[in-house]
């Protein structure tokens, strides 16, 4: 199928060029320059403007925003909700709040566009990987988009799935990622039990790797763990501080809202409030497994 992707940061250059692989034609449009060459390189139609959609793409056009959410990508829905036709297809695949989502999808459909909203997992290695796909939107959206997940996944029948009405992929994508907190905190914490220990020489990379086979713990992230843990467990080259999305937070006010007890991903929550006040191994750890799997800047230890 033919679609535009609109954003090309650390998810949207890897998705084009993924569905370039897969034997897709991706319009690519990215406010600078270089990340346009590159997927242009890997097979990209270049756009010059937002506007070059309508001509570069036949009805039903389908255009996928990988944006920031907030401001920018509501600035970019608002204009393509001005541009495109009754029937094209509009998708938000960034980490935008449910509550937005849902307020969009009423905004665009008196117009007669179909809203998706993906939640998107996969990180820097859904290139290789494929991503986990948390879809909301009408069925009828869904199908004419279904090529492109399909493609887009880990493989066609799995890793993606049609989750419920507009809102309910990025409220999906949301809870992801407040159970990823929780995950990520509890494996900081206990290796850094294991490295208090002094008496003992334990090996955390070691350690790490017993537990990568037949452990009931065994997961993605604990290989990411060992992978930063790899050069040195000390992780001298790197700060603990670590920032949040905003989704773990969503996540929290969500489970409030709804008399859930949630105390697990609450507390993940305020740990990171933490590691920006004090220097602990823990902070450093879950600085070090953000960056393993989703590319996320770290701080060197000089820097405020």
């Amino acid at each position: 199928m033919r679609l535009a992707i609109i954003g090309l940061g650390r998810m949207g250059l890897n998705m084009s060029r993924r569905l370039l692989q897969g034997g897709h034609e991706v319009a690519v449009y990215n406010r600078s320059p270089e990340p346009v060459k590159e997927a242009v390189f890997a097979g990209g139609i270049p756009l010059a403007t937002l506007a070059q959609v309508m001509e570069t793409l036949t009805p039903p056009r389908v255009v996928w925003l990988m944006l920031p959410a907030g401001e920018i990508t509501e600035n970019h829905l608002n204009t393509f909700a001005e541009m495109l036709s009754p029937g094209d297809v509009l998708i938000d695949g960034g980490n935008s709040n449910f509550n937005d989502t849902q307020r969009r999808a009423k905004m665009l459909e008196p117009k007669g566009l179909h809203f998706v909203d993906v939640g998107t997992s996969g990180g820097v290695w859904g290139l290789t990987e494929g991503y986990s796909l948390m879809v909301g939107g009408s069925a009828e959206a869904v199908a004419i988009l279904r090529p492109a997940l399909e493609t887009l996944a880990p493989a066609p029948d799995k890793g993606w799935g049609h989750v419920g009405p507009s809102g309910a992929g990025h409220y999906v994508k949301m809870v992801h990622n407040g159970i990823e907190y929780g995950m990520m905190q509890a494996y900081a914490e206990g290796f850094e039990v294991m490295k208090a220990r002094k008496d003992m020489g334990l090996d955390l990379h070691q350690i790490g790797q017993i537990w990568q086979q037949g452990s009931v713990v065994r997961s993605w992230l604990l290989d990411l763990t060992v992978n930063a843990l790899q050069d040195d467990p000390n992780l001298p080259n790197i700060k603990g501080w670590v920032a949040d999305s905003g989704e773990g937070r969503w996540t929290v006010i969500e489970a409030m809202n709804q008399d859930v007890p949630a105390p697990v991903i609450t507390l993940a929550l305020q740990m990171r409030f933490v590691s920006r006040q004090e220097e602990r191994y823990a902070a450093k750890l879950l600085a070090a497994m953000r960056n393993q799997f989703g590319g996320h800047a770290i701080k060197k230890p000089d820097e405020k």
